[in-house]
């Protein structure tokens, strides 16, 4: 009797064991397919290349301006100017410039034939400093970007007017925009202030400037 019931228990034994390793390696197989399986949707994200100008390593910028030169008390005028830059860090520039333009007749002149100015030309040279306030970039379409940047100007000089030379001040803001990493374009505007002597009347003048133009980094 007791060798039955130990033959009993170990064919127990043996198929609580078979069942044990059933149930484990059914485990192990769902855990692999689980693994084994990929995702249902495969994200692509579909990068844009943007080919963007950069600033040339040469420091130095030169640049052919034209525009409209409003000459107090004697109108509008078409001027013509050449500057010279040396940008010290990418923000910090400093300037020389020279422009050319010539004064109308007002309408006092018009009316009486008498005229004030006995040289209309009018020719300044410049020497200022600017700073890049707000440098960003110009999109043009999706894959093309252009560095620009909003800057403000300022500085002393020397203005010919009237047979005479003037000691001036000129203030501005000016907009770039970098077409390619050694050619820019430009638009600027300039106020041109000195004291000028006028039929005995000493007042400061303002000679308002709009110009836009083209430069060469080297």
């Amino acid at each position: 009797m007791e060798t039955r019931f130990r033959i009993l228990f170990l064919n127990m034994r043996q198929a609580l064991v078979a069942v044990l390793l059933l149930v484990s390696g059914s485990n192990v197989v769902q855990a692999e397919l689980v693994l084994d399986q990929s995702p249902v949707i495969k994200p692509e994200i579909d990068r844009r290349e943007v080919s963007e100008a950069q600033i040339n390593v040469d420091d130095y910028e030169i640049g052919a301006f034209v525009g409209v030169m409003d000459i107090e008390d004697f109108g509008s005028a078409v001027v013509y100017s050449g500057r010279l830059s040396y940008h010290i860090t990418e923000d910090i520039f400093v300037e020389a410039a020279v422009g050319f333009t010539e004064a109308e007749k007002n309408g006092f002149e018009i009316l009486t034939g008498f005229n004030l100015l006995s040289d209309r030309n009018f020719t300044y040279y410049q020497l200022s400093a600017g700073y890049n306030i707000l440098p960003g970039e110009a999109f043009v379409g999706s894959g093309r970007a252009y560095n620009s940047a909003l800057y403000l100007i300022a500085g002393l000089g020397v203005v010919d007017f009237n047979d005479d030379s003037f000691f001036s001040l000129n203030v501005g803001a000016g907009y770039r925009v970098l077409l390619t990493d050694s050619i820019a374009l430009h638009v600027n505007a300039r106020d041109y202030m000195f004291d000028f002597d006028l039929l005995g009347e000493n007042k400061l003048v303002h000679n308002l400037e709009l110009t836009a133009g083209i430069s060469l980094y080297f």
